[in-house]
């Protein structure tokens, strides 16, 4: 493609996204400096919260890095065109390994092996702390999962901005190459990060299906943010002109796969533990189904699943993004409750949402707009000599 035909659409990210940019600085130093009187006042309540918080946003971030590296290994018309929606979220991952720093200050709050005087009166514990759960190995873990993640969203951003270089090479294998081992990569390190972060807050509960949990929810993050942003660009130019029902369509399709995986996972570990009747393994489920916690368990099953399957089921539905947008929506709600459900019953037998649990999402999420926004403004919303490009930009595209 050259770069005159590539011109004829002004493909810079509209003044809207200034706009959204400095409201969300707001929303996130406003929400910060409420959130610092809870770590003040209220540590036990701030940092599980902080935690849902943090992995929230995470799972965006990361799972726009898949659903990236996806589009590279896959092709098609569907993944270009939110592709630089997906890079700019990638680019909030330095932010994230900044914010995980609360979560290592705040470890003998949150976990149980990190606690001196828990540890010695359960053999159980002294055991995983000798053999992998110690601040030492979380810290060194951590390092290596943030390392992987981050030398892959380097590569990716790096390779796809020369694109934007009116001679050069096609590098389309390159990305794909890089793709398919960062896949196994970023699943290998989400794995072991949820093991770390998540499933040891109960150290006396394990289960092999607990991480492809998240793995499933953090591509239905990403999808769902990506369908939230391009329907605001919609309305403006260029995205008005770039976004077709067909890619539409396939974003909703996409929604529908992750949450039927989802809901198959979810249902599997459920499934697996229900017929095993352990009581080391049913002590999870038993402590989410009680207190209050079995009405957000439902909740899940209703909204996370039923409803968005029956209504992902209409095709008219999913190529209308104006429609599609408040599933999207609602699904990204569905994901920080399927986290609350997983975290918070750790630390309260009965149901309970702290302020903590409202305003920290709040706050972390206006510094990661910020940034996304701020990235999306830095290159334009197609590379401009992608191969595929081409197929974007004609006229007769639909």
């Amino acid at each position: 493609m050259s770069a005159v035909h590539a011109n004829k659409v002004d493909l810079i990210a509209p003044p809207v996204a200034q706009t959204i940019q400095r409201r969300s600085l707001i929303v996130g130093v406003f929400a910060g400096l409420i959130a610092v009187i809870g770590w003040i006042l209220q540590p036990q309540q701030f940092y599980p919260a902080y935690l849902l918080a943090f992995m929230a946003w995470l799972g965006v971030t990361l799972g726009c890095m898949a659903i990236l590296m996806l589009q590279h290994m896959t092709g098609g018309a569907w993944g270009l065109v939110i592709r630089r929606i997906l890079e700019a979220g990638t680019r909030a991952l330095p932010l994230m390994a900044v914010l995980f720093i609360p979560i290592l200050v705040g470890l003998p709050k949150l976990y149980e092996w990190a606690r001196p005087e828990a540890v010695s009166q359960d053999k159980h514990l002294q055991m995983l702390s000798q053999a992998y759960l110690n601040f030492g190995g979380f810290l060194v873990r951590a390092i290596i999962y943030f390392a992987i993640w981050g030398i892959l969203v380097y590569l990716l951003n790096r390779w796809s901005a020369e694109q934007d270089a009116q001679h050069v090479e096609d590098i389309s294998r390159r990305l794909r190459v890089i793709s398919g081992p960062g896949l196994v990569l970023y699943g290998f390190a989400m794995s072991f990060a949820a093991i770390d972060w998540v499933m040891s807050l109960s150290p006396h509960w394990i289960s092999t299906i607990y991480p492809l949990i998240f793995i499933a929810g953090q591509g239905l993050s990403a999808v769902a943010f990506a369908v939230v942003i391009e329907d605001i660009l919609f309305a403006y130019k260029p995205m008005a002109e770039l976004l077709r029902p067909n890619e539409v369509h396939d974003h909703g399709k996409l929604i529908l796969t992750f949450v039927m995986l989802w809901a198959y996972f979810s249902f599997s570990q459920w499934l697996i533990i229900w017929a095993g009747n352990l009581p080391e393994e049913i002590s999870w489920y038993v402590r989410r189904l009680t207190g209050g916690w079995g009405y957000i368990g439902l909740l899940l099953a209703l909204f996370h699943f039923a409803v968005p399957f029956v209504l992902l089921l209409s095709r008219p539905f999913k190529r209308d993004v104006h429609r599609l947008v408040w599933l999207a929506v609602w699904l990204i709600l569905m994901r920080a409750t399927d986290l609350f459900w997983m975290i918070e019953p750790n630390f309260h037998d009965r149901f309970h949402v702290t302020l903590w649990d409202i305003v920290l999402p709040f706050a972390i999420g206006g510094f990661w707009f910020a940034l996304f926004f701020r990235n999306l403004q830095g290159r334009p919303l197609l590379p401009l000599h992608d191969p595929h490009t081409r197929e974007i930009l004609e006229p007769s595209h639909e």
